[in-house]
């Protein structure tokens, strides 16, 4: 069964990526969701694991809604318990803010009827509606563990939790790192900055000495998730229900802006998009270094750009110098979320714990990197012993747990914005930090016309 809404391309299913963040009496507090709504007992129900839960039916269909990466995942599931009725649904895992799964949601309330049993997003948001929709059953007051819950990585299910109960699963991590192409990086006789002023100065160096070469991109929508994110820019920190501080011109934010601007315009930081035929075409030999999220590594390098193996390497992210505070960004990562309104809970309950931390998909067959700590450990040495990547991972395990917690996960898209705001005065060959008080403006009109009260 396939629902009309159609699945994204690979490079926005992927964990993905993009970040448009939602509706619902919600609010993140560092990145922590604090909601004020929720749905009370209807007749026939039962209040039991913290929710009044439909009436079971032991061996009703199970509705599962997945995007096309996850499918994979939701067929090896039905292999290994055939005895399951399993009915699986694509849709486009809400890629790109599309926001597919609240106006379902909100058609299925007004029906009462029609909502999957469990149901992948790839957006970190949902709980800032699911909840007050009344879509969202609460995971940590019965139905998993505390042991499960506690193997996930340090801060991974922030984004789903609200006022204390747990709302959704993390799939997998976005964390960002810098991806660099060790060969190259040895032929050309540099070495891995550590701090954005090594990294900028390299930058300068590469545009004199080998022209045409990149350390980054900045084409992107997700672009400041990446940047700005790590630079600890102030754009997007939710700080009480429905509640934002926006300052998008703090130092955070105007040396970051000034650093690319120095490098997009010596032309080895590219604007094109990592996505874009053109970047394919004219740039996909050309990456020297490239800050990024973890899907980078396969879904950018290996096969996307096709880039052969051994030559990919992965560091830690430059930090500013005499900055103690590690951080980084994050572009992605999503969520599974169970339905109280399923009338099977205890097969919706195995499925959602099965796909967020058993080995056979989360450890073996996952494309990202897992937000359950032990399927990551087996995760890593799988890529390890695939052979691809030129060295360890490790950077990507050390930044798991590094993702600056003051950029929040609102109702409004963060992508979006920058897409309408900041990117086509880049294109137009205007400077990132010439438009940091455009992208404030953007960013607290977006934030108001949902609702949220904003401060700077």
């Amino acid at each position: 069964m396939t629902v009309t809404k159609p699945s994204s391309s690979q490079k926005r299913v992927f964990t993905a990526r993009r970040a448009a963040l939602l509706a619902g009496c919600a609010t993140t507090v560092l990145l922590t969701v604090t909601a004020c709504g929720g749905g009370g007992s209807s007749a026939g129900t039962t209040t039991k694991d913290g929710f009044a839960q439909a009436p079971q039916k032991k061996d009703s269909t199970l509705t599962v809604w997945v995007d096309a990466t996850r499918m994979d995942a939701a067929k090896l599931y039905q292999k290994l318990h055939p005895e399951v009725k399993l009915d699986i649904v694509s849709y486009d895992g809400d890629a790109n803010g599309s926001n597919y799964l609240q106006t379902k949601t909100q058609l299925f309330n007004r029906t009462g009827k029609g909502w999957p049993d469990v149901v992948f997003s790839s957006q970190n948001n949902e709980a800032s509606w699911a909840v007050d929709a009344g879509f969202a059953a609460p995971l940590n007051k019965g139905l998993i563990d505390d042991a499960t819950l506690g193997n996930f990585a340090k801060g991974a299910n922030d984004v789903c939790t609200v006022n204390g109960k747990l709302y959704c699963l993390r799939n997998d991590l976005s964390q960002a790192v810098l991806w660099y192409n060790a060969p190259l990086l040895k032929k050309f006789g540099y070495t891995v900055p550590t701090t954005w002023e090594e990294y900028q100065a390299l930058g300068e160096k590469v545009a004199k000495e080998h022209p045409g070469y990149l350390v980054g991109d900045a084409g992107d929508s997700f672009t400041p998730e990446i940047y700005m994110w790590a630079s600890k820019c102030g754009a997007n920190h939710i700080t009480g229900p429905k509640a934002v501080s926006v300052n998008t011109t703090s130092e955070a934010c105007t040396k970051m802006a000034k650093l690319m601007d120095v490098l997009i315009k010596n032309k080895s930081m590219s604007i094109s998009g990592v996505f874009s035929t053109d970047f394919g075409k004219n740039e996909a030999d050309k990456v020297l270094l490239m800050p990024g999220p973890a899907w980078f590594g396969g879904a950018v390098f290996r096969d996307t750009l096709k880039v052969p193996a051994k030559q990919i390497a992965a560091a830690p992210i430059p930090q500013w110098k005499g900055d103690s505070d590690v951080s980084t960004g994050n572009v992605g990562g999503g969520t599974w979320l169970l339905s109280q309104h399923s009338t099977n809970i205890k097969a919706a309950t195995d499925f959602l714990k099965w796909v967020t931390t058993d080995n056979a998909y989360q450890g073996e067959k996952a494309p990202g990197y897992p937000a359950y700590a032990p399927a990551a450990e087996v995760w890593l040495t799988g890529q390890g012993t695939a052979g691809y990547f030129a060295s360890d991972l490790s950077a990507l395990k050390n930044a798991s747990s590094q993702v600056w917690s003051q950029w929040g996960s609102g109702q409004f898209s963060q992508e979006a914005i920058w897409a309408a705001t900041v990117k086509p005065a880049i294109t137009a060959g205007k400077t990132i930090e010439s438009q940091l008080p455009a992208w404030q403006d953007s960013i607290v009109k977006y934030a108001q016309s949902n609702g949220y009260k904003v401060s700077k």
